[in-house]
C-alpha cells in the first residue's frame, strides 16, 4: 500500500492543504506558517494550478506582508501567466526587504526580456555580479551570457564564459558552451591561452584538452589539434566527439587511413550517422579504393535517403571504374530528389557520352544550357558532345548561341575557330583565332586541348608566334 506524499520535513502535504482549505473557509484556529505557505504554493504550481497558486500566494501575503520570499514566489507565478509588469512591481517591492536573493535577479531578468528590454536586464545582472561570490556569481554569469546571446552581443557571451572558467576551471557547462562560442566568434587564440592555463592546473581535464584542440583546429593548426585530441581520448577513451574532430583534422591533412581509424571509433561509441559514413567514404574515395568508398556512401544513404549528394558520390565511384550504366542509375536518384542541380545533368551527360549515346548526352547538356544560359560550362559540354558525335555544323551553330548567351565570352570564339579547322575551313578558322587572340589569350590552352591537331598546322603556329612577338614588343 502506498503512503501519502510527505514533504521534506515529514509533514503531510494533504494535511497542509486541508489546513489551507480551513483558512479559506474562515474556520477558527486555522493558522499556517510562512514556510508551509511556500510548500502549498510550490505544490499547486507543480500541478499547474496557477490561479490557485496565486490565490494561495495572496492569502500568504495577507498574513506575511513583508515576506520577500513570498513576494518572489508570487512574482514567479505572475511571470508564468504573462503579467510581466505586475511581476516587476512586486519584485521591486521584494528588493526593499531582501535585495540579495538570487531569485530576485533571475526573475527580474526574465521580466525585462519578456518586455523586450534586454538593456535593463544586462545592467541588472552586471550589478548583481558585485553582490555575489562563488556558485551564485557563476549563476549570474550564466544568466548574463544568455541575455547577451538574446541581444546578439556574441563576444560578450564568450567573455562571460571565460570569466566563469577563470574562477571555476572545472565547470563542465561552461567548458561545453565555450567550445561553441569560440568557433562562433573566432576567438581561438584567447581560447588557447585560457585552456592551456586550465590544463596546467588540471592536466586530466578531458574537456579542456578537447577545447584546446578545437581552437587549434579553428586556426587550421591540424597537427597540434590532433595531439590535443589524443590527450583528451587518453583521459576519456569514450570521448566520441574527440574522435570525430580528430578524424576531420586527419582528413584535412590528407592522412586518410588515420582519419578512417578515428571515424570508425566514432561509430563504435555513438549512434551511426550518415555524415560519419560519408566522411569514411570520402577517405576511401581519395585513396582510390572505390569499392570501399561506395560501401560507406551506401551506408550513409541508408540513414539519409533524401540526400541527393550521396547518390552523386556513389555515381562518381562507378564513373571512376568506367561503370557508366550503374553511375546513371545513381544519378537518376539524385535528379529525382533535386531536379535543378546542373551538376547532376552534366555528370549524366558525361556517362551517356562515354557509352557513345550522344543524343541522350546532348539532351542532358541542353537542359543545363536551358537552366543557366549565362554559364560557360553547360555550353562547353554541349559543344564537345556535338563534336564527339561528328555534328560539326550543329556544334558551330551552338558556339554562336553560346557567345551571345554568355555576353561575348571569348572562349566560344576559340571553339568556333577550332571547329572551323575541323571542317577544313582553314582561312575562316585563322580569322576567328586571330579575333580571339586580340581579345584574350586566357583560353588558348583550352583551344589547343579541344583540338590538339591544330599545333601541326604551320599557319596556326606562325600566327601564334607572331602574336607572342607583338605582345613582347608592347611590353617593352
Amino acid at each position: 500500500m502506498f503512503e501519502p506524499h510527505r514533504d521534506e520535513e515529514g509533514g503531510d502535504i494533504q494535511d497542509l492543504l486541508q489546513r489551507y482549505q480551513n483558512l479559506k473557509n474562515g474556520r477558527a484556529n486555522a493558522y499556517i506558517e510562512e514556510d508551509d505557505f511556500e510548500k502549498i504554493i510550490e505544490h499547486l504550481d507543480e500541478k499547474d494550478e496557477l490561479n490557485e497558486a496565486i490565490e494561495a500566494a495572496n492569502m500568504a501575503l495577507d498574513q506575511y506582508p513583508h515576506s520577500a520570499s513570498l513576494m518572489i514566489k508570487k512574482a514567479d507565478l505572475l511571470l508564468a501567466t504573462r503579467k510581466y509588469r505586475d511581476a516587476l512591481n512586486l519584485l521591486n517591492t521584494a528588493a526593499l526587504y531582501d535585495h540579495k536573493d538570487m531569485n530576485l535577479f533571475i526573475l527580474k531578468t526574465d521580466a525585462y526580456l519578456a518586455l523586450d528590454q534586454p538593456e535593463k536586464a544586462i545592467v541588472l545582472l552586471q550589478e548583481a555580479l558585485h553582490l555575489f561570490e562563488g556558485p551564485e556569481r557563476t549563476e549570474v554569469l550564466f544568466e548574463l551570457a544568455d541575455v547577451y546571446d538574446d541581444h546578439e552581443a556574441f563576444d560578450k557571451v564568450f567573455d562571460c564564459l571565460q570569466l566563469i572558467l577563470e574562477e571555476d576551471p572545472m565547470n563542465e557547462e561552461a567548458l561545453y558552451k565555450i567550445c561553441f562560442w569560440t568557433d562562433f566568434t573566432g576567438r581561438n587564440e584567447e581560447s588557447i591561452r585560457l585552456h592551456e592555463k586550465i590544463i596546467n592546473e588540471q592536466p586530466y581535464n578531458a574537456l579542456a584538452w578537447f577545447n584546446l584542440a578545437a581552437s587549434f583546429q579553428g586556426l587550421k593548426l591540424y597537427e597540434k589539434a590532433i595531439d590535443a585530441y589524443q590527450y583528451a581520448i587518453v583521459i576519456d577513451e569514450k570521448f566520441d566527439y574527440a574522435y570525430r574532430n580528430m578524424g576531420d583534422a586527419y582528413l584535412r591533412i590528407r592522412k586518410y587511413r588515420e582519419a578512417i581509424e578515428a571515424l570508425e571509433k566514432v561509430l563504435e561509441l555513438s549512434r551511426p550517422e550518415d555524415v560519419i559514413y560519408e566522411a569514411i567514404g570520402h577517405c576511401y574515395h581519395r585513396m582510390k579504393n572505390f569499392a570501399q568508398a561506395r560501401f560507406h556512401y551506401k551506408k550513409a544513404v541508408h540513414l539519409n535517403p533524401d540526400d541527393s549528394r550521396l547518390y552523386q558520390k556513389i555515381a562518381s565511384t562507378y564513373m571512376q571504374e568506367g561503370q557508366w550504366d550503374l553511375a546513371i542509375k545513381q544519378l537518376e536518384h539524385s535528379l529525382r530528389i533535386h531536379k535543378h542541380i546542373n551538376e547532376y545533368y552534366i555528370l549524366t551527360g558525361e556517362c551517356y557520352m562515354n557509352l557513345g549515346q550522344f543524343k541522350e548526352a546532348a539532351q542532358f547538356f541542353g537542359t543545363v544550357v536551358k537552366n543557366k544560359p549565362k554559364l560557360i560550362g553547360g555550353w562547353e559540354y554541349l559543344i564537345r558532345c556535338l563534336v564527339a558525335n561528328g555534328q560539326l555544323d550543329a556544334a558551330l551553330a551552338q558556339t554562336e548561341l553560346a557567345y551571345m548567351s554568355t555576353l561575348g565570352r571569348t572562349i566560344f570564339i576559340y571553339y568556333r575557330s577550332a571547329i572551323l579547322f575541323m571542317m577544313h575551313k582553314t582561312n575562316e578558322g585563322l580569322l576567328q583565332l586571330e579575333m580571339a587572340l586580340s581579345k584574350s589569350s586566357k583560353w588558348l590552352n583550352k583551344f589547343v586541348k579541344f583540338y590538339p591537331e591544330v599545333v601541326q598546322d604551320s599557319k596556326v603556329m606562325s600566327l601564334l608566334s607572331q602574336y607572342k612577338k607583338d605582345k613582347k614588343r608592347k611590353r617593352s
